[in-house]
């Protein structure tokens, strides 16, 4: 094959490389015996990568493989490492559209960081908590992030203007970061409420204890541990693209519905005073850092 006919981006040509590996003579492919919810034979890629994107395909299955995956990649070389990616790629096109959107500079660039930062991460990756290839995905989106807004750091326009700037895109309201954190299982609705209420209402303690029928100083404690994971949440870019639309497919107990019809309406109510302070603008902008 020509160097000219090799795709000139990343992810087209991981795509490529995924391809050829699957070609005859000497494909590889994946032993689904043993695995419950495959098929009991030796299984293409394409195949498992097709049976993996299936929604008959449970979670738990998902996971199985891509702990083996994982292995395989770290195991027996590279054309697992290109394995992994060319099955992860759907979900890598994905991400890849969402951060292209709004970006003026080359796309490249920030598919060749979303390739590296999965591909490092697969070497580290501890593969005993659920979602494997969303958190290596996730690591890919990470880099980036870090890439692209490094970059538009660098093309900000200075000035000696007074008026207010708007941040640099993306950026979110923190009530909108506060109903995430509760839909992704970060917080309670009333953990939520307590950290909007004290941080953006200039309520006190004393006051959101006793709405919630608790003294200041548990509230105080309250208020440190949810804070403590919602900063871990953001860091990880576990609230990244989390969508605050209902899945009807998706059963939820009624006081998680109510939890979430709540959070909702708060983030309803505090939109008409959208920018208001300096840290709202803070809390948000830590969503995509």
């Amino acid at each position: 094959m020509s160097s000219r006919s090799w795709p000139s981006s990343p992810l087209s040509a991981a795509g490529r490389a995924f391809t050829l590996l699957v070609q005859p003579p000497t494909p590889i492919g994946f032993d689904g015996r043993g695995f419950e919810g495959l098929p009991d034979e030796i299984l293409p890629l394409e195949r498992l990568r097709a049976l993996l994107l299936a929604p008959q395909t449970g979670v738990e299955v998902r996971d199985a493989v891509w702990r083996e995956l994982v292995v395989r990649a770290r195991r027996d070389g590279p054309a697992w490492v290109v394995a992994a990616v060319g099955i992860a790629l759907p979900g890598l096109r994905h991400v890849a559209g969402l951060l292209a959107a709004g970006w003026r500079g080359d796309t490249r660039d920030l598919d060749a960081e979303l390739l590296t930062g999965f591909v490092a991460r697969l070497r580290s990756i501890d593969v005993e908590p659920p979602r494997v290839v969303g958190r290596l995905i996730d690591a890919g989106l990470r880099a980036a992030r870090k890439a692209r807004d490094a970059d538009s750091d660098a093309q900000l326009i200075h000035t000696d203007a007074v008026d207010p700037i708007a941040p640099v895109a993306p950026w979110d309201h923190p009530d909108l970061v506060l109903a995430r954190a509760v839909i992704a299982g970060v917080l309670d609705a009333d953990e939520a409420n307590l950290i909007g209420a004290t941080r953006l209402e200039n309520v006190t303690l004393v006051e959101a204890g006793a709405r919630l029928g608790i003294t200041a100083s548990l509230a105080s404690s309250w208020r440190q541990k949810a804070e403590r994971r919602l900063l871990d949440a953001i860091r990880e870019g576990d609230l990244a693209f989390v969508s605050l639309r209902p899945r009807p497919q998706r059963r939820s107990t009624g006081a998680t519905r109510q939890r979430v019809a709540a959070t909702q309406q708060r983030v309803a109510g505090g939109s008409r005073h959208l920018g208001t302070t300096h840290q709202r603008v803070a809390v948000a902008g830590g969503v995509n850092r």
